[in-house]
C-alpha cells in the first residue's frame, strides 16, 4: 500500500496537468476559429477532470488509485496528441504537462 508521500510526484503532475488543461480549455474557447479546436476543447475538459480525480484518489489513498492513474495516463496521452496538432502556446503547454503527467503516472504504476 502506498502512502501520500510516495504518491507526491504523481499528485503534483496531475494537479499541474489539471491546471494546464483548464487554461487551454478556456483559451481555446476564446480563439477565433473555435470549430478547429472542438476536439481540443473536449479533451482538455475531460483530461482536467480525470487528472483532478486521480490526484484526489491518491490523496485519499484509494484502493483504486492505480486503476484511476492508468485511465489518467490514457487520457493525458490522448489530450497531448490532440494539443500537439495546434500551434497555440496554450496547447503546447498543455501537451507538455500531459506528457509529463503520463510519464510520472506510468513510473508510479510500474514501481508498485
Amino acid at each position: 500500500m502506498y502512502n501520500e508521500l510516495q504518491y507526491n510526484d504523481c499528485i503534483e503532475a496531475c494537479i499541474e496537468t489539471m491546471n494546464a488543461c483548464n487554461v487551454c480549455y478556456i483559451s481555446c474557447l476564446k480563439e477565433y476559429d473555435i470549430a478547429m479546436l472542438r476536439e481540443c476543447i473536449t479533451l482538455t475538459r475531460e483530461c482536467a477532470e480525470i487528472s483532478s480525480f486521480a490526484a484526489e484518489a491518491m490523496t485519499r489513498m484509494s484502493p483504486y488509485a492505480f486503476e484511476i492513474c492508468e485511465l489518467c495516463i490514457k487520457m493525458c496521452e490522448s489530450c497531448a496528441e490532440e494539443c500537439e496538432k495546434h500551434n497555440q502556446e496554450h496547447c503546447k503547454q498543455c501537451a507538455e504537462a500531459c506528457r509529463k503527467c503520463a510519464q510520472v503516472c506510468r513510473e508510479m504504476c510500474c514501481v508498485a
